[in-house]
């Protein structure tokens, strides 16, 4: 091999690519992603001391009154040992993980990408980036269909920094912002916001926060101290398909 090779593949001129193919970029919360890593080698041999996929997604963290995005990494996942690939060679090597249950849906400003890299030793570590279509799983659906028939419209999702007491694996939670547009509670509250969490093929808990809207000068008051909020935690199980609709009803009367 030339040292000027050398030299050209260590800025990552000539050095060895990686693609992750995947099975399929459409993928529901608990399902395993499948695909095969495509390592095309270089004009020399490298020694490739790692294969790597990183679930990556961003959130907005607000600090000193100014909003920021800030990455995230979902999970990170080793595929290989270390091992030498030839010039030109071609080595596909499968993949298979499940998808953790707290990745955000790819809903509103929400974005999911796989990035898969090499770690190459003294030289660039070339990456790849594929986006990834995250769907909820069936009763989440039904818990968002049930919401419609209320007559709220999903306004707005994205994923925000996590407070204190909602922060668990991730430093974010995804948020679902929903407008009343129809039905019984238009007029009555301003939005209704949603956080899913604990999602398993048992079940699912939601947290609801409730915000009314202001009536009169005592609502005006409650509003300017944020008093006319209410939040409160829901768990569904696959056993309640049925009555989801009923429970959200009565739960929103509740606190309206």
């Amino acid at each position: 091999m030339s040292f000027f090779n050398k030299i050209l593949s260590s800025v990552g001129i000539g050095a060895a690519k990686v693609d992750a193919r995947l099975s399929s970029d459409k993928i529901s919360l608990g399902e395993e992603l499948k695909g095969i890593i495509h390592v095309q080698g270089g004009n020399i041999e490298q020694q490739i001391d790692e294969i790597y996929l990183s679930l990556q997604t961003t959130y907005v963290k607000e600090s000193d009154d100014k909003k920021y995005e800030q990455a995230a990494t979902i999970t990170k996942v080793k595929i290989n040992e270390p091992f030498v690939i030839m010039a030109n060679e071609i080595k596909e090597i499968p993949f298979s993980f499940p998808l953790p249950s707290d990745t955000p849906i790819s809903l509103g400003s929400s974005k999911v990408w796989l990035e898969t890299g090499l770690d190459i030793k003294g030289a660039v570590d070339p990456s790849d980036k594929d986006y990834l279509e995250v769907v909820p799983p069936a009763l989440v659906q039904t818990i968002f269909a049930a919401l419609r028939d209320l007559g709220f419209n999903l306004r707005k999702v994205e994923n925000e920094a996590a407070p204190y007491h909602l922060r668990k694996r991730l430093p974010f939670v995804q948020e679902f912002e929903f407008y009343p547009t129809g039905g019984q509670f238009r007029g009555k509250l301003d939005e209704l916001e949603v956080v899913i969490s604990n999602i398993s093929n048992h079940g699912v808990e939601l947290l609801l926060e409730v915000d009314r809207r202001a009536r009169g000068l005592g609502g005006f008051l409650s509003e300017a101290l944020e008093m006319d909020e209410s939040k409160v935690k829901v768990t569904f199980t696959q056993g309640d398909q049925a009555s989801i609709s009923r429970t959200l009803e009565n739960v929103i009367q509740r606190y309206s």
